[in-house]
């Protein structure tokens, strides 16, 4: 059964898009972008932009039943790649360890010429992850 994750504000509904979607103990966390309440990308540079899109993720996975301690796969998009160590910056803010499995890619452009950083992610919900590690 698919159950859609819903945030206040919203500001996905206009495209009809959701802000996640859960399946089972999974959830599917759409690309969150720094950009504040009001729906306007936030001042003050990439680091800024990634603590909002960090926070706007955090709030998603809250809203599905989750936290970013239950991430398991992040996909991290940013339109220029020599922000690679704001990126494990935001990363050991963010995340603890076990740290989830990431992807890292640049990309062109975003939804907003002014957006510089995107930030999916699959979670658990109602499991927390161990540190265990596989052998």
């Amino acid at each position: 059964m698919l159950n859609q994750v819903v945030t206040e504000p919203d500001p996905y509904a206009p495209f009809l898009l959701s802000q996640g979607i859960r399946f089972g103990d999974l959830l599917f966390i759409s690309g969150q972008a720094g950009a504040g309440d009001d729906g306007r990308i936030v001042e003050g540079g990439f680091l800024a932009q990634g603590e909002q899109a960090f926070a706007n993720l955090r709030r998603a996975l809250e809203a599905g039943g989750s936290s970013l301690r239950d991430v398991i796969k992040v996909t991290i998009f940013v339109t220029d790649m020599r922000h690679f160590q704001d990126v494990v910056t935001l990363r050991r803010r963010f995340f603890t360890a076990p740290y989830p499995a990431d992807t890292i890619a640049e990309i062109r452009a975003l939804y907003d010429p002014a957006a510089m950083i995107e930030i999916e992610a699959i979670a658990a919900v109602g499991a927390r992850r161990t540190g265990e590690e596989v052998a």
